[in-house]
């Protein structure tokens, strides 16, 4: 009769193996990357996760290679279930096998099967020199690629990232490093064998250079700070496009109130500068609202915040930097921040306050003009609830971009008295067409008069007081949340990026 005994050799060697899977690349390699400040990749497993929730898969993949290189299951954020991956440095520096290239594969491949978000944790040097054989073995980024839009996909780097690993950063939704991060096509040895140049990591793709060329969205001081703000960015999205983002109970936050510190805060006269920022603290219903993208296109706020306990994203514009005119890198970041929003049905609030597109040449070099089309793009074709606000002022194709151009299915477009717009300020309109004083001065005064004129033709479903701006947007979402009468659905776009 059987029993367990018969058991003992077959479980002992599954333990053995798990054991050796578990070590990752040995206790001097692992403590090597502690003394660096690190964690390990099961450690940020494990702070990434809800405590005891993890559940591995692939972990005998790779056979001698520890799980070949790659950490791979499932868990919960928030209570909510999440798909996971970690690239293990200790283990041929988390090199991608073949083995791993299937876990990689799986992950995503489970992720849309099961309509959850996606989160890689990066340090590793790309495809290993192999003879083994690839073939045809699909890749990950085919799976990922089939996630956009449908699940939220984020990625965490925690050291060198290289070569195929590190395309799977920009392919998600939202990316963060931390300050031993680095990013890059090829590494400095690649480099220098390629082109002859000598650069070190940090200068070839380290924080520094990621954040200013945008491949890179946010910065954490350390391992657990990139962690708990993947922890945070997640809370604001539903799980996928097939449901709508969960809101938050009911509290002495969420409720309506007046704003009179605007009256303090955004002066009257258009050419002096305030901190929008401060706009955001006391609009929604926290100041502890998440900036994407920060140290990116600054002339743009981008930001994930609750509104009645909803969450929203916004889109202001930052009268500190370049009086608010709009960049192209300020458009770009825009444009894929609203994308993203509008793929998970969050409700967009647009506040705007600029003197429009960045003019000049340096920025007509940048190409501002596509930029600024790829933004209005994005947030013309949004199906999502869209709310507006002028608060100053916003010319030309920089009103358009902010979503306040009338019938383009916004919920609710808002301006505060005295907001300007057209298709240049006045000052520029007289130095353009050397307009006498007393034409001047005409220009002027129609230009106060305009939100007026403009709310006399509907070119504003109102004009509101500041001490309003909460309250208006807040009775405006709930408005356009009853839209949603049917199951979410993914978002199916058209448009031609431009």
């Amino acid at each position: 009769m059987a029993g367990a005994e018969d058991w003992q050799d077959t479980l002992g060697e599954l333990a053995r193996r798990r054991d050796h899977s578990r070590a990752m690349g040995g206790d001097e390699r692992v403590a090597k990357h502690h003394d660096k400040g690190k964690l390990d990749a099961r450690g940020r497993i494990g702070h990434l996760l809800d405590k005891g929730s993890f559940r591995e898969f692939g972990t005998l993949v790779g056979g001698e290679i520890a799980a070949d290189g790659i950490v791979t299951g499932s868990g919960l954020i928030n209570g909510s279930p999440v798909m996971v991956g970690a690239e293990d440095f200790t283990t041929l520096a988390g090199s991608i096998g073949p083995g791993g290239n299937s876990k990689r594969y799986r992950l995503a491949e489970l992720a849309l099967r099961e309509r959850i978000p996606m989160v890689m944790l990066l340090e590793g040097a790309g495809f290993r020199p192999s003879g083994e054989h690839y073939g045809r073995t699909p890749t990950d980024l085919l799976a990922q690629a089939q996630c956009s839009g449908r699940v939220p996909t984020v990625a965490g780097l925690f050291g060198p990232s290289a070569g195929h690993g590190a395309l799977v950063a920009p392919v998600c939704d939202w990316t963060i490093m931390t300050t031993q991060g680095a990013i890059f096509t090829a590494g400095p040895p690649v480099v220098k064998e390629s082109t002859g140049e000598e650069i070190s990591k940090e200068d070839l793709g380290g924080p520094s250079v990621a954040l200013a060329s945008g491949v890179i969205h946010n910065l954490g001081q350390d391992d657990a700070a990139v962690l708990e703000d993947i922890r945070r960015y997640l809370s604001y999205f539903p799980s996928s496009a097939w449901s709508y983002p969960a809101s938050l109970p009911a509290d002495d936050c969420t409720g309506p109130r007046p704003t009179p510190e605007l009256l303090e805060i955004v002066p009257r006269g258009n050419r002096q500068v305030y901190d929008m920022r401060a706009v955001l603290d006391v609009v929604f219903d926290r100041s502890d609202w998440f900036e994407v993208q920060p140290k990116f296109g600054s002339a743009i706020i981008c930001a994930l915040a609750h509104l009645g306990g909803h969450p929203v994203a916004v889109v202001a514009n930052q009268p500190r930097v370049m009086a608010g005119s709009i960049d192209a890198d300020a458009a770009d970041k825009a444009a894929h921040f609203i994308s993203v929003a509008d793929a998970f049905h969050l409700p967009l609030v647009f506040l705007a306050d600029n003197p429009g597109m960045m003019p000049g040449s340096r920025s007509e070099r940048q190409g501002v003009l596509r930029s600024g089309a790829r933004m209005f793009a994005a947030q013309t074709v949004a199906t999502t609830v869209k709310l507006h606000v002028t608060l100053r002022k916003a010319y030309g194709f920089g009103s358009m971009v902010m979503s306040l151009l009338g019938f383009d299915n916004q919920s609710a477009t808002f301006a505060y008295p005295g907001a300007t717009m057209g298709a240049m300020s006045a000052a520029a309109l007289s130095r353009a067409s050397h307009a006498a004083e007393d034409v001047e001065e005409k220009l002027r005064q129609a230009e106060v008069d305009a939100s007026f004129r403009s709310a006399g033709h509907l070119g504003f479903d109102d004009l509101i007081h500041p001490e309003e701006t909460r309250d208006a947007l807040l009775d405006a979402l709930s408005r356009g949340l009853h839209s949603r009468q049917a199951a979410a659905q993914p978002v199916t776009r058209s448009t031609i990026t431009p």
